[in-house]
């Protein structure tokens, strides 16, 4: 800590700061395809920090079994995960612009699922729609950001999660080896460590910076 400075000074320019930042996030737009673990604490964490346009997909509906990693809450299970989701980002901040699509995704609708994002957030459990994601969008969106996600199971220790560059628009965030289908469990700290991850590399990407 520096004692040659007034703090009410440096307490300013903190602010100044985080209002420059928000000015720049606000206008930008992050397509989040999947609503769990992952997509529904970044989501969060990029509305805290100033994204107020998201597009959400998922499919499923709110369960009370995934509570203890999700970003919903009691009274909202049985709800679309969209839903829900987006009524508690509109807690967080009224002013988010929240477009929903409560479906499946696939390769057929994939790109209007995620047309004007600035970045795109992978954030879906099944192997195979990972894949699909990584192909279409490094296919028909090779200047679009995507930001993926690899390995978040099981609870050793969180300094094992990193932000990788896969390829030229393409990171991933996870320690890349983990998985629920070797038997591991889901632990919220963990899981939301993940998701960190990947809200913070977009954060990066919108603000014009290095990621790794």
């Amino acid at each position: 800590m520096r004692f040659d400075k007034d703090p009410d000074v440096d307490r300013q320019e903190s602010m100044i700061l985080q209002a420059e930042l928000r000015d720049h996030l606000a206008p930008k737009s992050v397509a989040i395809l999947g609503c769990g673990g992952l997509g529904s604490n970044c989501a969060a964490m990029l509305v805290r920090t100033g994204v107020l346009h998201l597009t959400l997909v998922d499919f499923d509906t709110v369960e009370a079994e995934n509570l203890n990693r999700q970003e919903y809450f009691l009274d909202q299970v049985g709800l679309p995960k969209v839903e829900a989701l987006a009524a508690t980002l509109w807690r967080i901040d009224e002013a988010v612009d929240v477009r929903t699509i409560d479906g499946c995704i696939d390769a057929d609708g994939l790109l209007s699922m995620v047309v004007g994002a600035d970045v795109i957030v992978e954030a879906v459990d099944a192997a195979e729609t990972k894949a699909m994601i990584m192909q279409v969008c490094t296919r028909e969106l090779p200047d679009t950001p995507l930001v993926a996600a690899s390995g978040l199971a099981g609870y050793a220790s969180a300094n094992q999660i990193e932000t990788i560059h896969l390829a030229d628009k393409v990171w991933v965030a996870g320690d890349l080896v983990s998985d629920v289908r070797d038997g591991h469990a889901l632990v919220a700290s963990r899981v939301m460590t993940t998701a960190a991850h990947q809200a913070n590399a977009v954060i990066r990407i919108l603000l014009g910076l290095d990621i790794v």
